[in-house]
């Protein structure tokens, strides 16, 4: 099923918070502004996962939260550490099933990486 919802969390700085989500794989796949001098809104997207970044305040705040499945996330893990992204919790087993990570953007929004249990 294709995705049906994108997220969109808030950024205050484009130059610190796209670089960071390229860090962690994310493709910039199309940005805009009203004029030159307005804040910037993009979409990422990162194996066929979809969100959007805004510098618009009246968008949404920071601090928000976005939960990824993913098929692997101890190897995600590691092509984070490897491209430098700092990892916030590394992944471990949880109550619910299947093991987690977290990361946190310079935003203070919190992303969680999951894959699910058996």
């Amino acid at each position: 099923m294709p995705q049906t919802v994108i997220p969109q969390l808030r950024m205050t700085d484009a130059a610190i918070s796209v670089p960071f989500y390229q860090r962690l794989g994310f493709a910039i796949d199309w940005e805009h502004r009203f004029a030159p001098d307005m804040p910037l809104f993009v979409q990422i997207s990162r194996e066929g996962q979809q969100m959007f970044l805004s510098e618009h305040t009246g968008d949404c705040e920071p601090g928000g939260a976005v939960y990824f499945h993913v098929p692997d996330v101890d190897a995600l893990h590691a092509a984070f550490v490897a491209a430098g992204a700092p990892v916030f919790r590394p992944p471990a087993d949880v109550p619910w099933g299947g093991r987690e990570m977290m990361v946190i953007d310079p935003d203070h929004n919190r992303l969680r990486f999951a894959t699910q249990g058996d």
